[in-house]
This record gives structure tokens, C-alpha cells and sequence, in this order.
């Protein structure tokens, strides 16, 4: 059942760009054994899938590990990096598009559980808790169990919050795509101006 205040998945049928620019400020929500951890997304980045060289859908490559990013808009893409981290997209645009957006969360409600999941302590600098992509999904018990999950309704969804102003948001270039020869200039990486929460590099 759909959360009261999620946003429909409709928003997410988009180009993945406009996705990314409209989901700052909204509220990622995190319901886990009883507790509600929240983040507020203060930084994102846009994948343009079959004609994007930094997207996991370049020329549309096709596997079991990346197939929920064919889903139509409004599902949640988490998959695994470096051998160590997990990393969650919201899928944007219709399906088989394959393009996604997230990156970066300040948070909001839960941040002793989220340092009791990251490891660390209550204490920290801004950015330590969920100011990147592995850190975020650390911080919120994401894993691989929720690739493919509407992001509608539980145990994962991202609510309404407060829509940025433009003269608040700052745009530049992705972060380690340098592989993607001239899609890694793209300007597709969009963070709330100033929030210590972005992560480095900040724009």
C-alpha cells in the first residue's frame, strides 16, 4: 500500500535529469524493525542510461545485476561496488529507459541508529553519516534484498519533504566517471548549495 505523502511514481517517469534536480530537499524514508530512520536528499546525480557511458545501462547492457533499472520509474536500483559497498538509484523515465538518479542524505530522524549501522560515533562531522553514496546505504540498512522495490511504500519510500529553490541549487560535473570519456563533463551531479551533508567533492 502506497505511504501516505510518498511521492507517486508517476514523478519518477521523467527524464532522468529533471528527476534529479526536483528530488533535493525530498525525504528518503527508511522503516527498519520498528524504527523510521530519515534523510533529507541534499545531493544527487543523474544517469541517462543507453546513451550514457558512466550509466550501468551504456549502450544497453543488459544483465541479471542491473536488470530492475529497466523498471518504469518509481523503483529502487541498489547494487553492489568495489566489493564493498552498495549504492541505491531511484529509477527514472518509462521502462526500459534505464536511467536512475541518487547520491547523498542529511540526516533527519534516526541518526544514533544510523551511526550504530555505519559503525561510528554519535558524533560526527557532517557528511559522515550519509553524505555519499555507500555511506547512505550503510546508514539505512540497504541492501541487494531491496533492489527492485516500489519506492511507494514500505519498508523503503521517498515523501514529498521541501522542494528546493533554484537559486539554492548548484550543478557541475559527476563524481568517479572519469571513464566515461566526454559524458564525464556532463553536468548532471545537483546538491543543495552549501549543505556540509554533500560529499566531496563539493560543488
Amino acid at each position: 500500500m502506497r505511504r501516505r505523502g510518498a511521492l507517486p511514481q508517476e514523478f519518477y517517469r521523467r527524464p532522468a535529469e529533471e528527476v534529479a534536480r526536483d528530488l533535493l530537499g525530498r525525504l528518503l524514508v527508511r522503516e527498519l524493525e520498528g524504527e523510521r530512520l530519515k534523510v533529507r536528499i541534499v545531493e544527487v546525480e543523474a544517469y541517462l542510461g543507453k546513451p550514457d557511458r558512466a550509466s550501468h545501462a551504456w549502450a544497453g547492457r543488459r544483465t541479471a545485476r542491473n536488470e530492475s533499472l529497466y523498471l518504469p520509474g518509481g523503483y529502487a536500483y541498489v547494487y553492489f561496488i568495489y566489493g564493498m559497498h552498495f549504492c541505491l538509484n531511484a529509477v527514472t523515465g518509462e521502462a526500459g529507459v534505464g536511467s536512475a538518479v541518487l547520491r547523498a542524505g542529511e540526516p533527519v530522524e534516526g541518526a544514533p541508529r544510523m551511526a550504530s549501522l555505519r559503525e561510528v560515533a554519535r558524533r560526527v562531522r557532517p557528511g559522515d553519516l550519509a553524505g555519499g553514496p555507500g555511506k547512505l546505504c550503510r546508514a539505512l540498512a540497504i541492501d541487494r534484498s531491496l533492489d527492485g522495490a516500489p519506492l511507494d511504500r514500505a519498508p523503503l519510500w521517498i515523501a514529498a519533504g521541501e522542494p528546493v529553490p533554484e537559486s539554492e541549487v548548484v550543478a557541475g560535473p559527476r563524481v568517479g566517471v572519469d571513464y566515461a570519456e566526454e559524458a564525464a563533463a556532463w553536468p548532471l551531479r545537483f546538491a543543495i548549495r552549501g549543505n556540509p551533508h554533500v560529499s566531496r567533492p563539493q560543488l
